[in-house]
Formats: C-alpha cells, sequence, structure tokens
C-alpha cells in the first residue's frame, strides 16, 4: 500500500489501484484524481475535514464510493450517503479494512460544543485519530499520521501521544495553520518523541508518500 500525504489532515491511500481517502477537508486543494476511490473516511464533520464539494468530486470520479463517518458527520453531511460507525466498529470495503476507535473531539475551549470523531486504523497497520488523542490499545502501530499544530492540542500533548502509541514510523498530519518556522519545530519535537520508542519520524510535506 502507498500512502500519499496531501495538505493539512488530507491522506490517500492506494492499494492496487484501489483508493481511500481520509478527512478531504477546506485546507486541501481541490481532489481532481479520485478514479478507483472505494472509500472515505471522515473523522468529524469540522470543515477543514470534509466539504461538500471535495465529497462531490470523489463522488463524481467513484460513484459506487462508499462513505463512513460518525453520528455527526451522518448529520452535517445529509447530502450524500454516509455510513454512520462508532468506536468499535470494523467495516471490511476491499481491500481496506476499517477499524474505529474514540468517540469525541477534543476539547478546543469550553465555549465550543464537542462533536462526535473517530479515528480509524487502516489494515491494521496505519492508524489516524483525528482530532483527538485516543490511543489504539492493545494495537501494534506501524504508521501514525500525528498531529502537529492545533487549536485543541499543545505540542507537548502531541508528544505525549506520540510516545503512548509508540509507532514504528509517524509522519505529521494537521499542519497547514503552521509557518515553515513552525513546522520545524513540530518536526523536531515530534521526531523526538518517535525516537523515544525506537521508531523513525518522517517530516512529509504534501505530496509525499510512504509504503506501508
Amino acid at each position: 500500500m502507498r500512502l500519499t500525504k496531501l495538505e493539512h489532515a488530507a491522506l490517500v491511500i492506494d492499494h492496487s489501484g484501489d483508493r481511500l481517502f481520509i478527512d478531504p477537508g477546506s485546507f486541501t486543494t481541490p481532489i481532481t484524481d479520485a478514479v478507483g476511490a472505494v472509500a472515505v473516511v471522515i473523522t468529524h464533520e469540522h470543515n477543514d475535514h470534509w466539504t461538500p464539494e471535495q465529497l462531490t468530486r470523489i463522488v463524481e470520479a467513484s460513484p459506487d464510493v462508499r462513505i463512513f463517518g460518525p453520528a455527526g458527520v451522518v448529520a452535517a453531511a445529509s447530502g450524500f450517503e454516509v455510513e454512520p460507525v462508532s468506536a468499535g466498529d470494523v467495516v471490511e470495503v476491499e481491500p481496506f479494512r476499517l477499524r474505529f476507535f474514540g468517540g469525541r473531539h477534543a476539547q478546543i475551549h469550553a465555549s465550543i460544543p464537542i462533536v462526535d470523531n473517530l479515528g480509524v486504523l487502516v489494515n491494521e497497520s496505519l492508524y489516524y485519530g483525528g482530532d483527538a488523542f485516543t490511543v489504539p490499545d492493545g494495537v501494534d502501530i506501524d504508521v501514525l499520521a500525528a498531529p502537529a499544530a492545533a487549536p485543541w492540542m499543545k505540542i507537548s500533548e502531541a508528544m505525549d501521544y506520540v510516545m503512548a502509541v509508540a509507532p514504528r514510523r509517524a509522519f505529521p498530519t494537521h499542519e497547514m495553520l503552521l509557518s515553515q518556522a513552525g513546522k520545524a519545530l513540530s518536526n523536531a519535537r515530534l521526531a523526538w518523541a518517535v525516537e523515544q520508542g525506537g521508531g523513525e519520524y518522517l517530516a512529509l510535506e504534501p505530496g509525499g508518500t510512504l509504503d506501508f
């Protein structure tokens, strides 16, 4: 399988021409190549993780694509056929096996409602937690998408999260709020955290890939 990092929180995983999109949102360049998409996972309803325009492009390119998200996404994306999933669910969309964890978005501020959020484990190998620090207990993670910056986190929390997961490899996600200097700082801190567990940190930029 090959993962390609898109801007901000969006990823696409390719397995012999079948493709899985995760969190195609408003901070991501319009997706124009979505042929072969078999599934889309939306971790939560915030528009930096999905937009109607991005979903429409994917559906038009791959009309049989299945879309998955928690209850909040089902309600927010009512114009699309979103299949509801919850923590503990396992979904098979060949060639992808999706396991879901968590349930709630990390708190941004007491004045802002907390929405549904699910992390997703792809083929027992790649884990992306969305906007939360849910650790997938009992799972040996090969590749972790590690949050680099967000209104709901401090870099110390992301470092602790990475050390708790202890992946073999990790790369940054959710970093469109950062300047180049800020990305360099976050990359250095996250790299240190990954290395504490003997793992490797890959400072992927948009368009960067890794095989797993």
